[in-house]
């Protein structure tokens, strides 16, 4: 892919994973439960997806489904997790912790990605749920994080364009903006003309859930994630956002 273009593709299984590499995707997220808006996979399928697969993939580290306010016994749980991750050659983490009131818990997220250390961290679709966008960004740059992923607080990241653009504006290169939600070959080059976004999150239009947190989980969208989809289909639908993505000119990216 052009290096214009990261595509992160979100993955539960070994074969999905393998799948997404050779569709030219740059990246995995990998987790375990789709449906549930995603949770920590263990340890023996990030050892395994680590030697089949030679892109970056960075790891969920959420314990449980549900909200982001987490007991100090889920912080211990999430904490072992980053280590795993590390110790298993991981690339990145992608996680968020909020306050009772929605806000971004900084200086708990903060000691997470101070763990984490040389791995990337992404903060997740926690971010969607927070009451003001503008300053959960601040709050989020303070916490260190590399990068957010938000579909604006929609669903949908297509009915969210002029907010994930502000967001990218203010940004500007202190922290990657990357969109996600809905981001399918039918949209896809309008979410990058729009937001003007260089990095972008997919699961590749198979997952489903009524959740709004981690990943490409959009209700009603699909009745099945993507391990139940045939691994060639899956790689074709990676496939063809690849191209996608390489046939849009920089010059066309609004400003």
């Amino acid at each position: 892919m052009s290096s214009q273009f990261v595509l992160e593709i979100c993955v539960e299984s070994v074969d999905h994973a393998v799948a997404a590499e050779r569709g030219g995707a740059q990246r995995i997220e990998l987790c375990s439960d789709l449906p549930c808006g995603g949770i920590t996979p263990s340890a023996g399928l990030m050892q395994t997806v680590r030697r089949h697969v030679g892109i970056p993939i960075h790891v969920l580290i959420r314990p449980r489904p549900g909200d982001f306010c987490y007991s100090d016994s889920e912080l211990e749980i999430m904490r072992n997790d980053i280590l795993a991750a590390r110790q298993f050659g991981m690339d990145g983490v992608v996680l968020g912790v909020l306050q009772p009131n929605s806000r971004v818990d900084i200086e708990r997220t903060r000691a997470l990605v101070e763990l984490a250390r040389t791995l990337k961290v992404t903060f997740h679709r926690a971010f969607d749920v927070v009451q003001n966008f503008d300053a959960s960004l601040e709050d989020v740059i303070q916490t260190g994080a590399s990068r957010i992923l938000t579909s604006g607080g929609k669903a949908r990241a297509t009915d969210a364009l002029p907010i994930l653009a502000r967001l990218a504006q203010a940004a500007k290169d202190r922290i990657v903006v990357m969109p996600c939600g809905g981001i399918n070959s039918e949209n896809i080059v309008q979410v990058v003309q729009k937001t003007r976004a260089h990095e972008v999150h997919t699961s590749a239009g198979t997952s489903n859930s009524n959740v709004r947190d981690n990943g490409d989980n959009v209700p009603g969208e699909n009745n099945s994630t993507n391990a139940s989809v045939p691994v060639a289909s899956f790689e074709e639908k990676v496939a063809k956002l690849v191209s996608l993505l390489e046939s849009t000119p920089q010059s066309e990216l609004t400003q």
